[in-house]
């Protein structure tokens, strides 16, 4: 079955971003979209580890070891960018400052909430700064795939894994589709090419309305 590769889907996430937006991006898909941002748009991508102005991931002639995101990864930074403390940059997460966050997550629900930092029974490192981004960014965007790896539904009708967040998501795209929040559950507004609403409805164990004007994902523009 068709469904979009990492980057094909980092590639789409990348158009929900608007100039002169302040974006975190979480650990996974997500950390993808910084080499899809328009040149011609002014965007500061933050880190919760202290990091205002991330650029694209490094070539192997300019890796800085000392330079990070919040998921250990070794990054760029862009002109005017800003060093801080992690205290600051949670200050920024919480006081509203963050117009998107776009986190990865291992279910969501109908009910808008999401579940992304731990399996009950497997090591973790700790929750991260994803339950401030949940409560504190102006929109909240999910980019996971549509199923786990033995094939069960990630979009539940209700999450089964410990919350990171309730009710706080406002769209959620996967390798197979664009799913918006609604107060009556999961509206699809995009299908991934080659694949049908029934195709997308038959691997989500939630039910899904399907808007009106449902169409195939875009990957240009």
């Amino acid at each position: 079955m068709p469904i979009l590769t990492r980057d094909q889907l980092a590639k789409r996430l990348a158009q929900e971003v608007q100039d002169g937006f302040v974006v975190n991006l979480g650990i996974g898909i997500p950390t993808l979209v910084a080499n899809h941002i328009p040149k011609h748009m002014f965007v500061m991508l933050q880190s919760e580890n202290g990091l205002l102005g991330m650029g694209p991931y490094p070539t192997r002639e300019n890796v800085d070891p000392d330079l990070v995101n919040a998921g250990k990864q070794t990054i760029t930074a862009v002109k005017g960018a800003a060093y801080f403390h992690s205290a600051d940059s949670f200050a920024m997460i919480r006081g509203g400052h963050v117009d998107v966050a776009i986190l990865g997550a291992m279910e969501v629900d109908q009910r808008g909430d999401i579940a992304n930092w731990m399996v009950p029974g497997k090591l973790i490192k700790g929750m991260g700064g994803a339950m401030d981004l949940v409560a504190g960014a102006k929109k909240v965007i999910v980019a996971m795939q549509h199923r786990d790896r033995a094939g069960n539904s990630k979009i539940m009708t209700k999450c089964e894994l410990p919350l990171t967040g309730v009710h706080c998501i406002d769209r959620v795209f996967t390798d197979m589709a664009v799913l918006d929040l609604t107060p009556e559950g999961f509206l699809l507004r995009e299908v991934a090419p080659g694949l049908t609403v029934d195709d997308v409805k038959h691997a989500s164990q939630a039910p899904l309305r399907v808007d009106a004007n449902v169409r195939e994902i875009a990957l240009e523009g």
